[in-house]
Parts: structure tokens; sequence; C-alpha cells
């Protein structure tokens, strides 16, 4: 394996901290369908194109095994090569579909038509509620009248099942989510969404300035949706550590993907405001048993499951001093040295099922962040390349991408590795 700690997408003297925008969801926003829906950690399109070229060869086809927002499949699409990407997340899997897809005039008519009616809806203030989703304390989320207008424009969205083209549906709820989270109680100034410091604002002209926010959102997403894409995605629901049960042996020439990083960040909580009005969620149990399912979840219920596992004595990591590192955690928090020995030991699955995947020659690329827990520094993109060269991949590289927060040991980095053959 070789190590190069500073490599072509490092640190630069022009760019002391190494945060490189251009390396992050905030270079996306720019970017046609990327901007679409926030979720972090999200990677660039610059990164990704990059790792596109050489281009695959003729009916080549990339995968990514860990959709999220459909950064991976989104680039493929607009450059013309096939992706099919996956996710054990239904949301994420729609989300992806939609932002990939092909709209017809008539679609993006029948869409921004509903719109102006469900803009009306937003509009009109009336004193019955109509539904609400069972999200915990929602009334820290949104005020009451704000909460008010949006459960009429999701009725109104509603009703419309069956009558629009489902194309049509899907852009009116990605313009919802806009909606739901532009007038959140919500910050983004850390690695996920917080509550907002005085979030409760004064409730005078609620109902215009969401139909105003509403219209904007409309506008956006359907001409970017106009913008033709010219190769075929597929998103697929999957288990990534069982990816030979969806996908064809030896089917992809390139992986290129980010999977969640092993710092308890759950994206079933971050997504939850989208999950729960969109139906994808009905109650925190489901929201805990779908975070336990998923590699790196550990919200709700996920939790007390991680306090009952214990790992298959059959498998190890495969990297030297691990279970060191493991002693070290347990000293503070035995529940966090379990959830790291947790995560590598669904990577270890991941990692045998995407080699299998992958035809002789082919080439993955990963996007990974190092951990910190207490003290103990979790050197992620080491442990990621041992599991690489564990399961036969070969010409393993690992490159310092940027500086992710303002803890100075914490850094992203690429992990590339090559299937032997020809």
């Amino acid at each position: 394996m070789t190590s190069v700690p500073r490599g072509r997408c490092d640190a630069s003297a022009d760019d002391p901290l190494g945060r490189r925008e251009q390396l992050t969801f905030k270079a996306n926003l720019r970017h046609t369908r990327h901007g679409w829906l926030r979720l972090t950690p999200a990677y660039s399109v610059h990164l990704v194109a990059g790792l596109l070229e050489p281009r695959p060869r003729a009916r080549g086809v990339v995968l990514d095994p860990f959709c999220g927002t459909g950064t991976t499949a989104l680039v493929c699409a607009e450059r013309g090569i096939e992706c099919h990407t996956t996710d054990i997340n239904p949301f994420l899997v729609w989300l992806a579909r939609a932002k990939t897809s092909s709209y017809t005039d008539a679609e993006l008519a029948s869409a921004q038509r509903a719109a102006k009616a469900i803009a009306g809806a937003l509009m009109t203030r009336k004193r019955r509620l109509d539904w609400l989703p069972a999200l915990h304390r929602i009334e820290k989320w949104w005020s009451p009248r704000t909460l008010a207008a949006l459960a009429r424009a999701r009725a109104a969205i509603a009703r419309r099942e069956g009558r629009l083209p489902s194309a049509s549906l899907d852009l009116l709820k990605i313009a919802f989510c806009r909606l739901l989270i532009a007038h959140a109680n919500v910050s983004f100034g850390h690695q996920s969404m917080s509550f907002a410091r005085n979030g409760a604002a004064s409730e005078r002209g609620v109902e215009s300035a969401l139909a105003s926010t509403w219209q904007r959102a409309v506008a956006d997403i359907t001409s970017a949706a106009r913008v033709p894409l010219s190769g075929a995605v597929a998103a697929i629901p999957c288990d990534a550590r069982e990816l030979r049960t969806a996908l064809e042996p030896r089917g992809y020439d390139r992986v290129i993907t980010s999977p969640p990083y092993p710092n308890r960040m759950s994206y079933i909580r971050e997504l939850r405001p989208y999950m729960y009005w969109l139906g994808y969620l009905s109650d925190g149990r489901t929201a805990g048993e779908l975070d336990w399912r998923a590699i790196g979840g550990t919200w709700g219920a996920a939790t007390s499951n991680l306090a009952r596992w214990t790992p298959d004595a059959a498998l190890a990591v495969p990297f030297r001093g691990f279970e060191r590192l493991l002693g070290a955690i347990a000293v503070t928090s035995p529940l966090l040295a379990r959830y790291v020995e947790r995560y590598f030991h669904d990577m270890l699955a991941h990692s045998a099922s995407v080699f299998d995947v992958v035809r002789a020659g082919g080439q993955v690329h990963y996007v990974v962040g190092n951990s910190k827990f207490y003290d103990v520094l979790v050197p992620v993109e080491q442990i990621f390349a041992a599991l690489f060269e564990d399961v036969g991949f070969r010409d393993v590289r690992v490159e310092r991408l940027r500086k992710r927060s303002s803890k100075k040991e914490l850094f992203e980095f690429l992990v590339s590795a090559r299937k032997p053959g020809r």
C-alpha cells in the first residue's frame, strides 16, 4: 500500500486551512440539479468529475453504493456515462431517481400549473389544521402558522397523487422539501442540522414569505429539470453489505462514493423532516430501526441495539492495532468502542461485496473522513486501505483532500484501489 499524505488534491499555499470549498457541497450550489436539496456532508461535483477521467470504457458502468443525494449519479448523467447507485434508505433512492430523471415539457408544465394552486393553499388562512407528521417536538421546528401553511401545502400535493404524472409530483415534493428546511428553526452551522437560537420570530407575513420561497424553489427546480441528461441512471434499493444480491457480478468499471463517516452522525436524524413529511417515516421506532440497518447509525433504537451487538467471531478487521484502538476508546466509553468495531465490521462486509461486483481492472475511489473519540484518533483512511487490500484490491493509494473542521487532526481523504486483472 502506498500512503500519500499530500497528494494532488491536498491543501495548497493559497489555502492554508485546506478547506477547499470546491471539494464540498458549497461548490454544488451553482450546478443545476446538484443544489436541489442539501445533505451534509456532501462531496463536490468537481471531485467526482475528476475521478471520472479518463472516462470509463465504452458501455462501462459506474457504481455509487452510498448514493446520498445522488451526486455521483448526476455527474455521470450529465456526462453521458451510465451509473447505478444504491442505498438502504428509500428516501435517498427516490431523491437520486428524481434528480437524474428526464422531464418532458408536459411534465414540467403540469408541475408549474399545480405549483400555482399550492401557492394559493399556502396563502389561505384557515383554522382547521390538516394532517401533521409524528415528528417528535415538531413545534421546535416550525411556528404554529408555518406548520399550518406547510400542512395545507402538503395536503394540496397529496390530493394530486394519481392526477398528475409521477415525474411532476416528484418535482413538487422536492420543492416542498426545500420549503420545509428554508423556514425551519434549524441551523447548518455545524456538520449536521441543529436548532437555531431565537427561531420563533414574528408571525407577521408568514404565509406570503412561504409562498415566495415556494415559487422561487419551483422556478429553480423546473428550470434545472429542463436541462437534458444524456447518461442512464438506475437507483436501486440495496444494503451496501450485500451488493451481490441486487447487482451483477463483475459489472462495474469504477466505484465513486463517500460512505457514512464513523462519527456517530445519523443521516436519518438529519433527513427526518423530509422523511416524516413525505411519509417515509411514521414514528421514532421506524426511524431508529432504519438507522440501525444503515451503516454507522446510532440514533434512537439503534443505540440500544448497539449495546446488545456482538461481532462475528469468524471475522476480524485486518488492521494492525485495531484491538488496541478499541481498547483505548473503551477506557472512556465502551459503547463508542463497540460503535467503531461494528462500523468497520460492516465495512469489511461491504468491501468484500464491492470487490465481487467490480470488473477485473476496475477502480474504486472512496471519500472518507477520519474520526476522533475523546483523545483517540481513528485512522479511518488507513483502515479502509487495509480492508481493500484484504479483500483483494491492489495499488491502494491514500490522498489527503482537505481539512474538515476546527479540530486540527480531522481531514477528508481519498482512498483508491484497483481490482487485479486486465
